[in-house]
């Protein structure tokens, strides 16, 4: 059969075939072709093009939207608005760039094939008397902001404007497009420019999304100029960053708002501008060059936090709040991005996409990606899943740790677990436009277990789950009010990170970190072992002094409309369908099954994000230690043991030794692993001798016979170098970083400057 795929190629290539003859020649000498050519391509990525006689179902969504739009419109000068619930005179309220999407929304409608308003000539002339107005009453070059959101005005109308103007191309007045797009040249006229905030420079989602607005008007107005101007600024944005600040970083960390891990919101932002400007830029005389670093990011940075298609909430920030962009939506977004960079990625690159972008599709039935996608999406991924050359990848496995943002994935074939830290360096949560407002104690070392549930984090988990009990974090029960607006808490701590051992020897990891809890005199040391079939969670050093009682959290999980069976025995609890959870220290768990109803606007007032009042109700199991009020030196210590039976719960006791639980060493050891978080000098005696470390450290070793395959970093980035004893006399040093070396029977290890990133070395005793 043919795919879609094959179709498009076809289509592009007979749309830009006169523009295509044109570009060998210097930019300077190609005439309107080059330009119509490029603009037809970022319609095709928009509108489907051929696409739309293909997925009708998709088609009619289109076009039902834009007829919404359409039967809506109700124009009033004296009011004014285009929309009667979209009043225009306070920019504040954020109703211009509302109706700029809705505008989008029409002209997508409009030129997508297929529709009873493609290219209707009445619905072109009704666009552009909106445009008209909305030019004279919403957004002109000599408005003024009136304090509202500087984005709208620098990125969202223009992204929007632009994509309307290029939807419309064909059926507009040329004289009023040049009219509508002038004030991109006050408000958006650099990519790396603000022009509200004179001084900031853009960085990371911001700066792709105005390079395509700045693009996309280069091209429609056949200015060269802008559209190079666009290019260079996306060229800059591929190389990595050292820090601190925005970008992406060696280890696949992605900042955005100089504090805050941001992969799965305005990462995904990122990729997705970037891939489609290289696509709509490709063989043209402005050419994307050097994006080899795109195919890397996708790599490093995105898929270890892809889970079927759905991104990870760790690394979404305050956009857990938003109503409408839960984890599948900015998955979508994601997957989108990677099969546009499919088309012209390396074959390297390749190899491994196509079967790991066709498991997530073939897993994940319960979202469809086709309820989600474009049309060009949605044929790119139809065409993949229907060529039998490419196999089913199975989910991505091993240990991931993002030093650089605090960050720390744990993945297995049939679940995963991802923790969430903050530092003085990486913020807690960030609250801004009044949006993520009970994000208080996401960042406190908050983990997230996923499992075959694919809802459970999106199913209106956020306004019903209670903010004050999340998993993994440990917590002063006072009440409190919402974030403000652009709080930024960075705790007064630099320990927070980890290290991993993936390979021959197994797929490992260790996290810790330092809680220094917000406005409370709570302090904590947490650390988790993460091991093939099990998360072993140790805290130590639990003590407040506020006259208030302190919880830590095993599991709080969203079960829907209903509470699965729930087994319990001495030291243990079983919650069906997703854990065994095992109190490996003697403490008792505490237990709570009930229902809570919550809204959106609870967590998000924001005036173009702001949630529904529409109250939802979900169903919970809560499973928590409880320290006492003020307690003084408090400990914990519980095995979270995803898939696993009654059976395999309760015997799970035993199966692994808790070496150290105190406030210089937690250790544990299983056959031939042994796992440490060194928060100072200290000592652990093992069945074979001691293992010392005279620094901090997280340190994992494990032993094959005489071959001992250790991994070290320093979290908290303050010691130079640390010399790790083990129980066995080291005799050499094999296939070491340049940084690990042997002292006597011991190693050391050179960590100055290496930012809490991992040192291995494999040793022979």
């Amino acid at each position: 059969m043919t795919h879609p795929l094959s179709r498009r190629s076809a289509m592009l290539g007979a749309t830009a075939v006169a523009g295509l003859a044109l570009w060998d020649r210097p930019a300077e000498a190609v005439g309107t072709a080059a330009f119509d050519a490029a603009r037809e391509r970022w319609v095709n990525l928009l509108a489907g093009g051929s696409y739309s006689s293909t997925y009708t179902d998709k088609t009619q969504a289109v076009e039902g939207s834009a007829n919404a739009v359409l039967r809506k419109l109700k124009p009033a000068p004296h009011r004014p608005s285009l929309w009667p619930d979209l009043p225009l005179e306070d920019p504040r309220t954020g109703n211009f760039n509302r109706a700029y999407n809705r505008m989008r929304t029409l002209a997508l409608g409009w030129a997508t094939p297929g529709t009873a308003m493609h290219r209707d000539r009445t619905v072109a002339e009704t666009a552009v008397r909106a445009l008209d107005f909305l030019y004279e009453h919403a957004y002109h070059e000599r408005l003024d902001r009136r304090d509202s959101n500087w984005f709208w005005w620098e990125i969202g109308v223009p992204r929007s404007l632009t994509d309307t103007c290029a939807l419309l191309y064909d059926g507009l007045p040329k004289d009023r497009l040049e009219r509508w797009l002038r004030p991109l040249r006050r408000w958006c006229p650099d990519p790396e420019r603000r022009v509200s905030h004179p001084g900031v420079v853009e960085t990371g989602a911001n700066r792709a999304g105005k390079a395509m607005a700045v693009a996309m008007r280069g091209l429609l107005t056949h200015d060269a100029r802008l559209i190079k101007r666009a290019r260079d600024a996306v060229s800059d944005l591929l190389r990595r960053t050292a820090g601190p600040g925005d970008g992406f970083y060696r280890d696949g960390s992605f900042i955005q708002h100089d504090v805050y891990p941001y992969t799965g919101s305005y990462g995904v932002d990122y990729l997705e501008s970037v891939a489609k400007l290289i696509a709509m830029l490709a063989e043209s005389p402005w050419e994307i060059a050097g994006i080899g670093n795109v195919y890397g990011i996708v790599d490093r940075s995105f898929a270890p936090f892809i889970f079927d298609g759905l991104m990870m909430d760790c690394v979404r920030g305050r956009q857990i709040s938003v109503q409408g962009h839960r984890d599948y939506h900015s998955g979508q977004k994601a997957v989108d991005a990677i099969l546009t960079l499919l088309e012209a990625a390396p074959e390297s690159y390749a190899q491994r996409w196509r079967p790991l972008v066709k498991g997530w599709l073939t897993r994940n039935q319960t979202i469809p990606y086709d309820t989600l996608a474009p049309l060009a999406g949605i044929a790119r991924a139809r065409a993949l899943l229907e060529d039998p050359s490419v196999p089913v990848g199975p989910r991505t496995t091993g240990t991931y740790v993002f030093a650089d943002m605090d960050r720390v994935v744990h993945r297995r074939p049939t679940w995963a677990y991802a923790i969430a830290m903050s530092s003085e360096r990486i913020g807690a949560a960030e609250a801004m436009n009044r949006e993520n407002l009970h994000g208080w104690y996401t960042g406190d070392g908050m983990t997230y277990l996923y499992t075959g549930d694919l809802t459970h984090w999106n199913d209106d988990l956020w306004p019903t789950i209670d903010p004050y009990r999340l998993p993994g974090t440990t917590v002063d029960t006072r009440r409190r009010a919402d974030l403000p607006h652009g709080k930024r808490r960075l705790p007064p701590t630099p320990w927070a990170g980890g290290v991993a051992l993936d390979g021959e020897y197994g797929e490992y990891g260790v996290a810790a970190m330092k809680l220094i809890a917000d406005g409370s005199s709570l302090r904590a040391k947490k650390a988790w072992f993460l091991l093939d079939d099990a998360v072993i969670a140790l805290g130590t050093g639990i003590a407040a002094s506020d006259g208030r009682r302190i919880e830590t959290i095993v599991e709080n999980r969203n079960t829907h409309d209903r509470h699965p069976p729930l087994t319990r025995g001495d030291g243990w609890v079983h919650l069906s369908g997703v854990a065994g959870y095992a109190l490996l220290d003697g403490a008792d768990a505490k237990v709570i099954r009930k229902k809570r109803t919550g809204r959106w606007r609870d967590i998000d007032k924001g005036a173009t994000t702001g949630g529904d009042k529409t109250a939802v109700t979900r169903h919970y199991t809560t499973i928590l230690i409880d320290h006492g009020v003020d307690p003084r030196k408090a400990r914990y210590a519980y095995a979270v043991l995803p898939d696993a039976s009654v059976t395999q719960t309760a015997a799970y006791d035993g199966r692994i030794e808790i070496l150290a639980n105190s406030g210089a060493v937690q250790a544990i050891s299983r056959d031939n692993l042994l796992a440490a978080v060194f928060w100072r000098a200290g000592t652990v005696e093992t069945v074979d001798g001691q293992l010392a470390a005279d620094g901090p450290c997280t340190l994992l070793i494990s032993r094959y016979h005489k071959r001992v395959r250790l991994a070290v970093s320093d979290p908290s980035r303050t010691a130079d170098e640390v010399k790790i004893t083990l129980p066995w006399p080291v005799e050499s040093v094999k296939e070491s970083d340049r940084s690990v070396r042997k002292a006597k029977s011991a190693v050391k290890v050179e960590v100055r400057g290496s930012r809490g990133h991992a040192h291995t070395a494999v040793v022979c005793v």
